[in-house]
């Protein structure tokens, strides 16, 4: 896994460096893909074919030493195949919605839409305006949905997302594997996938599970070397945790995690005052490092490297309520109820377990422990206008915690009917996200056009654009230029344009699409030559 993280953020930083000196040409990114993926692919071979030769003496498949004995289950085998049917299942029911046009409102906003610009102008580049404030934070993702336009559209960007969902399954079944069975650690991944949030995010071409696959990753490698403490290992945990910074800027909020984790267990292996300071700055500066250049990119472009953040744009404080007891519930409730892509309820229900059996973890379950209370505080300290993809980096964890603790427990009935709970609730969630995702059957079976699809299911009050009709198909050439006004998500336009967010004094051009039928008074001497009720949208002409 860590060599195909570091695979992902070479060729992410190939595409952005393409972008940032005007290269991002379809016969470029072609060339240098297909390059980069046999050099790659040479590359493995021969660090495999050394390891292999290195470490011909170790056995493989054995379990690590703080792996606890495997619970006698009469019903080992049932808990296996039930695991594997509703991982399958769900797997299959997310492919579906990632396999149909993309309806998500951040994609059309600007994850999609930003590559898709900076393909049209053949760079990577500061967008001002209130529209593309984004434009120049660290993009690993958008880089990889950058060649998935070039290469297939929107689709190919959702089936990345997508994939990064079934690599973190992965990760957590291997964080799994040393602490409990192969069943309760397929359960593990079952308690995960089964959250509506991860469903959700598993058909959209968002970056959330990107950020997770990263960040289990960087837990992976820090559990590794409180294994084995090998200095690479915590080496590897900063590199995965550097390139969840680079997908997403507020990763930069889980070295608030990493760094009591590192104290902790230097304290735990009563390592010297010095070393645990040297472990904390190299994991500190490695994170730093891998997203430095997009730093360097915001600070040159906009005056700060962490543009929007921190500036008048976007500005960040503490949330008021975390001395707000009543709010801090109601945040809670808030995550597995009321919010559109809720977190399972059954993080709620195994928190007792967890306080129970708190005080029978070793150290190595103590960093899990560590790790999902940390991020529940610091849940508590950042703005939660993201509702649960914001928690879903550290759902791998608490998954593992809540199993952990139900391992544990010596009452074999309790035990097994929170597992069937478990197994129950995520059967629920197979039939939740299958329904939600029937609507993209017709469209992928060929029994419905894309257009037709998009008509019936774009949100075009909410600030959706899609050609319904053709229209601007047949009228706008390559040599027109539409100045877009009061129309959000923009990734389906076709044609030239420019938006108003951003828009130049002295730019040219020769069509306004608005989303209502009235010109503001500086338009004036523009008549109208198309409306549509539908999309909302009213299409000018300037007049001779």
């Amino acid at each position: 896994m860590f060599k195909l993280s570091i695979i992902i953020g070479i060729y992410s930083y190939i595409i952005f460096f393409l972008g940032i000196t005007n290269n991002l040409y379809k016969n470029n990114i072609v060339g240098l893909s297909l390059i980069f993926t046999i050099i790659s692919l040479l590359v493995i071979i021969i660090i495999n074919f050394f390891s292999r030769h290195r470490n011909h003496q170790r056995v493989n498949g054995a379990t690590p030493s703080f792996l606890p004995a495997v619970t006698n289950n009469r019903n080992r085998k049932m808990m296996i195949v039930l695991s594997l049917i509703i991982i399958f299942t769900q797997a299959l029911i997310n492919l579906v919605g990632a396999l149909g046009p993309e309806l998500a409102f951040d994609a059309l906003w600007y994850h999609l839409t930003l590559p898709k610009i900076y393909l049209l102008n053949h760079s990577i580049s500061y967008i001002p305006g209130g529209l593309f404030y984004y434009s120049v934070m660290p993009k690993l993702t958008e880089m990889l949905y950058v060649s998935s336009l070039v290469f297939q559209g929107e689709i190919l960007a959702k089936i990345i997302h997508f994939l990064f969902g079934i690599l973190t399954l992965l990760v957590i079944y291997r964080i799994s594997r040393k602490y409990l069975s192969r069943p309760f650690s397929l359960i593990v991944c079952v308690l995960f996938y089964s959250n509506l949030v991860v469903g959700w995010q598993s058909i959209t071409a968002y970056i959330d599970l990107v950020r997770t696959f990263f960040e289990v990753l960087a837990l992976y490698f820090f559990i590794e070397y409180a294994s084995n403490n090998k200095f690479f290992s915590l080496v590897k945990s900063s590199v995965g945790l550097g390139l969840a910074v680079s997908t997403k800027i507020l990763s930069l909020t889980s070295l608030f995690m990493f760094i009591p984790l590192v104290i902790y267990l230097g304290l735990a292996q009563k390592k010297d005052t010095g070393k645990i300071i040297k472990d904390i700055i190299m994991f500190v500066l490695l994170v730093f490092l891998i997203p430095f250049p997009w730093f360097v990119f915001s600070y040159v472009n906009t005056g700060s490297p962490f543009y929007p953040f921190l500036t008048s744009v976007y500005p960040i404080s503490l949330e008021s309520s975390i001395f707000n007891i009543n709010s801090i519930l109601k945040d809670y409730w808030g995550i597995f109820v009321n919010s559109p892509d809720p977190i399972s309820p059954l993080y709620l229900i195994g928190l007792p377990i967890i306080i129970f059996a708190v005080s029978k973890f070793n150290q190595q379950k103590k960093i899990i422990l560590i790790y999902s209370f940390l991020a529940v505080i610091l849940w508590l300290l950042i703005p939660r206008t993201g509702g649960g993809r914001f928690f879903l980096p550290y759902l791998p964890a608490l998954s593992l915690l809540i199993v952990l603790s139900i391992n544990i427990l010596k009452n074999n009935l309790l035990k097994s009917f929170l597992i069937a709970l478990i197994l129950l609730t995520s059967i629920s969630s197979v039939i939740y996200r299958g329904i939600a995702n029937a609507k993209y059957l017709p469209v992928i079976l060929g029994t419905e056009t894309k257009q037709e699809f998009l008509k019936n299911n774009l949100n075009f009050s909410y600030g959706d654009y899609y050609d319904i009709d053709s229209y601007m198909k047949n009228k706008i050439i390559p040599k027109d230029k539409v100045l877009i006004v009061g129309i959000h998500n923009l990734y389906y336009i076709d044609f030239p344009f420019i938006h108003d967010s951003y828009v130049k004094q002295d730019q040219n051009y020769n069509y306004i699409l608005k989303r209502d039928d009235i010109v503001s008074r500086s338009h004036r001497g523009w008549k109208l030559i198309y409306k549509n009720d539908i999309s909302k949208v009213a299409l000018y002409e300037k007049e001779n």
